[in-house]
């Protein structure tokens, strides 16, 4: 005759269990995570490089990049500085990569320069689709060193 009775037994414990686990806890605000700083160091040679969709530019931007905005494009930005006392100077270099998707799709990247004041900047632009995750493998090469870079960036 107990055994009808074990069931509503077994859930008003698991309710007072799970209440008891809450007891006394504030709910807290949900606090953004940081991304990591996207910059690399090569020995003197300091990478900053950066993959967004060409539509979170603003139309100035992407005018003087000379990047057409548009749904399934991404912009992948890489900056070479040498590093002197401390200080970013401009460093002349080249960058080559390519970008790759969960599935294993790989999609070269053609860089180009593009002179920001007394900088360069290398620009380049893949295909991206929504809630597409892609893996980015670069090389870095200066005057004054260079190496590998890899980053991955969600869409």
């Amino acid at each position: 005759m107990a055994a009808p009775h074990r069931p509503r037994l077994a859930g008003l414990a698991c309710v007072l269990a799970l209440a008891a686990c809450s007891e006394q806890q504030t709910p807290q605000r949900v606090m953004p995570i940081a991304p990591p700083e996207a910059v690399q160091d090569l020995g003197t040679v300091r990478v900053r490089y950066n993959a967004l969709p060409s539509l979170s530019m603003n139309a100035t931007a992407a005018q003087a990049y000379g990047i057409e905005r548009g749904t399934g494009r991404a912009l992948v930005v890489v900056v070479l500085r040498r590093m002197e006392a401390g200080q970013e100077q401009p460093l002349q270099g080249e960058v080559s990569g390519t970008a790759t998707d969960l599935s294993g799709r790989r999609q070269p990247i053609t860089f180009r320069p593009v002179r920001t004041g007394d900088y360069v900047d290398h620009i380049g632009v893949v295909d991206v689709s929504a809630h597409d995750t892609l893996r980015f493998a670069l090389q870095v090469s200066s005057d004054a060193g260079g190496g590998a870079v890899r980053f991955e960036r969600s869409f």
